[in-house]
């Protein structure tokens, strides 16, 4: 009895060990989940900087501007500018007829004379036109003045190429349009009256410049869409044949009346000097008078 006894203890204790054993391997994965440390933020969240303090009172022309730089207005693709332009003298046997040839061939081509000027001397004729045409119809007009009206004494025709410099203006203008509007957002968030006088000045000045640019940019659209051509139609004054068969006789009267009248002319400039022929006999007398007293001297 004691034997049993002595080998159900043993086997109940053996059992009790092996049970508690079992626990604590089980219970070890529970126990290092403690001591595992936690895995390491994103990458992302590691680069990520503090966000930078930004100033109200920031302007874009400080030097932080280069910070954060005003990224320019993308401007559309400009076609080419060319500036058209022609000087032409044109000798014609009558004034009013090349004049209404004129006025046809400028009609057919949609161009108009922003000019005229007529002159009459005893010499010729001359009559000055500056005609405006669109560029498209400048070639045929200088080529209908040529075949058509008269004899051409002179013709200078040039090309200027304004696409580089419309460009650059554009440019300029957009970008300060975009400073124009942050300024206007600037005053309307200025705390202090000389904070507000200085933006309401830098904005005048950014108006006026816009301004200026807007007009240079309306002057070569102008320039570029019409071209201009100075015109000049010549007419030269000959004899009449009435005058041109004058004898010998008539030319020499003529002569003497010439010669007459530029003696005339003449005499009528020496009188003209009176005051000085007066004061001549009162030099010329004082000077005696002088010359005779230092003698007797």
């Amino acid at each position: 009895m004691k034997k049993t006894f002595l080998l159900l203890f043993i086997t109940l204790l053996m059992l009790g060990c092996k049970k508690s054993e079992l626990e604590s391997v089980n219970s070890s994965p529970a126990v290092a989940a403690y001591d595992v440390e936690a895995p390491p933020p994103p990458k992302e969240v590691q680069q990520m900087a503090p966000p930078k303090a930004i100033s109200e009172k920031l302007l874009p022309d400080e030097d932080q501007s280069s910070q954060s730089p005003v990224a320019p207005k993308k401007i559309d693709t400009i076609s080419k500018k060319i500036i058209k332009n022609g000087n032409m003298k044109i000798q014609v046997g009558d004034i009013k007829k090349a004049q209404t040839q004129v006025g046809e061939i400028l009609k057919k081509n949609d161009a108009y004379i922003q000019n005229e000027q007529f002159q009459n001397t005893d010499m010729d004729d001359n009559l000055e036109l500056i005609i405006r045409v669109p560029h498209k119809n400048f070639d045929a007009l200088v080529n209908s003045f040529s075949d058509g009206v008269g004899s051409v004494l002179s013709k200078n025709i040039s090309s200027n190429d304004v696409t580089e410099e419309y460009t650059n203006v554009s440019i300029k203008l957009a970008n300060k349009k975009i400073y124009l509007e942050k300024y206007r957002d600037m005053l309307k968030n200025a705390s202090t009256t000389k904070d507000m006088i200085e933006i309401q000045e830098t904005i005048r000045e950014l108006e006026d410049e816009i301004d200026i640019a807007e007009g240079k940019l309306r002057f070569i659209d102008d320039r570029v869409k019409y071209s201009t051509l100075n015109l000049n139609l010549y007419k030269e004054k000959v004899r009449s044949s009435s005058t041109s068969k004058i004898g010998f006789g008539s030319r020499l009267a003529d002569s003497v009346t010439e010669g007459w009248n530029s003696f005339v002319s003449f005499l009528l400039g020496i009188i003209s000097f009176w005051p000085f022929l007066l004061i001549i006999p009162v030099i010329i007398f004082l000077w005696r008078k002088w010359k005779a007293g230092r003698t007797k001297n």
